[in-house]
């Protein structure tokens, strides 16, 4: 039986924190019009780096929570208020339990 992946190469570009990218670059990573991407911004859920609108540079951190951002609003049907507050509260709670686990409770 042949491999059906045989022959396939899988490419990616690695996003670390100093990483920064554009509004073009978040709206093709996210597969959404850069349109949503100026959503998030407006509603605060990220927030760009560096430059005007139409330059918008943003950290590495902000393409994973605009990913979870979008992937919330669509599952859970919630606007993007609800989203920014979701996501607060689920780093909170991130933060808390880092805190537990290192024995560090104030």
């Amino acid at each position: 039986m042949a491999n059906d992946q045989e022959g396939f190469v899988l490419a990616g570009t690695i996003i670390d924190e100093q990483t920064e990218v554009t509004l073009d670059d978040l709206s093709v990573f996210c597969s959404v019009r850069r349109e949503r991407i100026v959503a998030l911004v407006e509603e605060g859920v990220i927030e760009p780096k560096s430059g005007g609108s139409k330059e918008w540079r943003f950290a590495g951190h902000s393409l994973r929570r605009a990913a979870k951002a979008l992937r919330l609003q669509q599952d859970l049907e919630i606007d993007l208020a609800a989203v920014a507050l979701v996501l607060d509260l689920l780093e909170q709670i991130d933060t808390l339990k880092a805190q537990l686990q290192s024995g560090n409770r104030g």
